[in-house]
């Protein structure tokens, strides 16, 4: 992988108003204040955001069809865990790899490959002859989400002013309504075949769902390649101080140059990246915290989000219409909607408050549905879906933004997609977990496994109220030394 993609400039003496630049906290000062607006560096940002769409979509696919696969090649319990798991194991490895080739070679390189991943396995998926290629296709799927978190990650917290309305928080915490987002177009999708497909071939809805996601992802690598550039922050990392000044240059408009340029040049000392970082002072608590959050949020979000359609129709004795619609005005109405209100408390907030409260309301929404069982009366009926909407209202708002925030913003740009990558990656353990363990629970307890997804809202209260870490507090890159 090339490290950086700047163009090379002959060397050119800085103009009187340009200002010199001599560390990575220099380049994040300048971000910091700058006043002007620029549509290039905004590119940037959505492009990241695209990347989250498509991880998002693909996790959700199967969602809905996973009984249609079920039927389709007869899967007992055990190979329909495979299945369901298949694609979260390769989002382990994705992110734990994903995230060290992203701070060891630049956000570039790794953000212009992984979009193959996704195209070459919606394909391979989308047209799976039997069980074992549609398990290794999910596989390398997961690979390429868990490779694209990281570096989108990197990017959104890396291409944003750390104050102001469109600060960093805010813009990783837009990763969350851009998820459930994604989930919206999904189930849409499938709306729209349910009525386009013969009926006798509505068991093609699976494939049909997974195919199209080789579309977006063809995509996203045509507008990528004219638009993305490498961050500022990393290049600085490096010792790459004029790349750092041209990347400025080209996406703030801020007029820079590296103080040393006229300077005896030596070989500067590259920062070192390993997952040991992480857990060394002053970071190990950080992590820490990172690291249930991100377990325990995806086991939940696994539960009711992955488990969503099966729920609504075994629990509430929906069919496949009402199942479809419910699931598509359940994310659109209560989980986006949640998602965009995240976005604005990142921005006035702090990080540790809102996924307190978004904890609690998650724990109480659980119980509820613990209590209620199976609904047979229409206001039980009515209780139900409204408590799986607040649990999608409140994840969306609450854990849903701060397992990004936190990882994002705890770590300084050296190590952050690692970070991010290795938060990932213990999310990645806990949705696998929940896949395999979900429906042996179901299917023994019925709606009684609420009790058991509950217990993963209320720990996480436990280590924020433990370790009051605030990764909103400060700029972690403008720090002396970063």
């Amino acid at each position: 992988m090339s490290s950086l993609h700047i163009e090379s400039e002959p060397s050119v003496a800085p103009l009187p108003t340009s200002t010199p630049i001599r560390s990575v906290s220099d380049v994040a000062a300048l971000i910091n204040s700058s006043s002007q607006t620029n549509h290039y560096a905004r590119w940037i940002v959505f492009l990241a955001l695209g990347g989250v769409f498509l991880d998002a979509y693909d996790l959700t696919t199967l969602s809905y069809g996973i009984d249609d696969v079920v039927r389709e090649f007869r899967l007992t319990p055990t190979l329909t865990g495979f299945v369901a798991s298949a694609i979260m194991i390769g989002t382990i490895i994705g992110n734990l790899l994903g995230g060290w080739l992203t701070d060891k070679y630049g956000r570039y390189s790794v953000f212009m490959a992984d979009m193959l991943f996704f195209v070459v396995s919606a394909i391979a998926a989308g047209l799976a002859p039997n069980v074992w290629v549609l398990i290794g296709a999910r596989f390398l799927m997961g690979v390429g989400v868990g490779i694209d978190l990281p570096v989108a990650m990197a990017y959104l917290a890396e291409f944003s002013k750390f104050t102001g309305k469109a600060n960093k928080a805010s813009r990783v915490a837009s990763w969350c309504p851009m998820w459930y987002a994604a989930s919206t177009v999904c189930f849409l999708l499938i709306f729209g075949l349910y009525f386009l497909l013969p009926q006798q071939h509505i068991d093609w809805l699976w494939r049909a769902s997974l195919l199209f996601g080789a579309v977006p992802a063809l995509v996203i690598i045509a507008v990528r390649s004219r638009f993305m550039n490498e961050s500022p922050l990393w290049a600085a990392n490096q010792g790459d101080l004029n790349g750092a000044a041209r990347i400025l240059k080209k996406s703030y408009g801020i007029d820079a140059h590296n103080v040393a340029t006229h300077e005896t040049p030596s070989e500067p000392k590259l920062p070192k990246i390993s997952y040991r970082e992480l857990f060394k002072a002053p970071y190990r608590q950080r992590t820490l915290v990172s690291s249930v959050m991100n377990v325990c949020v995806s086991f939940e979000y696994t539960a009711i989000a992955f488990f969503l359609p099966s729920i609504l129709a075994q629990f509430l004795g929906a069919g496949v219409f009402e199942t479809i619609s419910a699931s598509l005005g359940l994310n659109a109405l209560f989980a986006l909607t949640g998602g965009l209100l995240g976005m604005r408390l990142a921005w006035k907030f702090a990080s540790r408050h809102v996924a307190i409260a978004g904890f609690a309301l998650q724990f109480i929404a659980l119980t509820i549905l613990a209590i209620t069982g199976h609904p047979t009366s229409t206001i039980a009926i009515v209780v139900a879906i409204l408590m799986l909407g607040l649990w999608l209202f409140a994840e969306g708002f609450g854990p849903g933004a701060q397992i990004m925030v936190y990882p994002s913003l705890s770590y300084p740009t050296h190590i952050r997609a690692t970070g991010v990558g290795f938060s990932r990656a213990l999310s990645g353990i806990g949705s696998a977990l929940a896949l395999f363990i979900l429906p042996i629970l179901q299917a023994k307890f019925g709606t009684n496994m609420f009790w058991f997804v509950a217990l993963s809202a209320a720990l996480p209260i436990i280590f924020l109220l433990i370790i009051r870490f605030e990764p909103t507090a400060h700029d972690i890159d403008s720090e002396l030394g970063a």
